[in-house]
């Protein structure tokens, strides 16, 4: 299937052509990095929120060792964070978490607050991918969000097991949450602490 055949399947309704069009896309960016990213760009701005998905879609699929490569890929679906389009987030915050880059720390940090409920919780996946480049901001918020982007940031902290994440999962036991208090007893747990008596001084 040529480039432009894959393009054009995009559009035509056919789901399953266009997930075997994606995969091809992908596999010929191994090739030709650039020729795909310039094929997929104007899609990204497509008025079709399909158009933007399968081209966000295709992104989150490239395996591509380049540096410069990858820093695009990031840069293009953490603006997609933004999408006017629920489920164009949430293929931009999955992308994010398959292709995991510091610089989307800050347009991650902000999804979390997402109206979307899948949308937010995939971007405290992608924090969590990313790791503990993302545990100051994650700290950050799990001290001053609200309830719901706490809860996703102390899922985060769980999963990345940074120890500089102890007093804050500490303090997050005395919280009136049973679902804040489970995961940061896990978080705890999962870094051999468990609930052993804490001075942070």
């Amino acid at each position: 299937m040529s480039l432009e055949t894959c393009l054009a399947t995009f559009a035509g309704g056919d789901e399953a052509g266009a997930e075997a069009a994606a995969k091809e896309l992908a596999e010929l960016a191994g090739e030709h990095p650039d020729q795909v990213l310039a094929a997929l760009q104007p899609l990204l701005t497509d008025p079709q929120a399909d158009q933007r998905w399968w081209a966000l879609r295709t992104l989150a699929a490239v395996d591509h060792p380049g540096e410069t490569f990858r820093s695009q890929v990031s840069s293009w679906l953490a603006q997609a964070l933004a999408d006017p389009d629920a489920s164009v987030r949430q293929c931009a915050a999955l992308g994010l978490r398959l292709h995991p880059e510091p610089a989307a720390i800050g347009a991650l940090m902000h999804a979390l607050g997402d109206t979307d409920q899948l949308a937010a919780s995939l971007a405290a996946d992608a924090l969590a991918a990313i790791g503990s480049p993302a545990v100051p901001d994650l700290l950050e918020v799990l001290r001053i969000g609200s309830p719901s982007v706490r809860l996703r940031a102390v899922r985060a902290l769980a999963e990345i097991r940074d120890p500089r994440a102890i007093p804050g999962l500490y303090a997050a036991l005395d919280e009136d949450s049973a679902l804040l208090e489970y995961w940061a007893s896990l978080g705890l747990e999962r870094m051999g602490v468990g609930m052993l008596l804490f001075n942070p001084g």
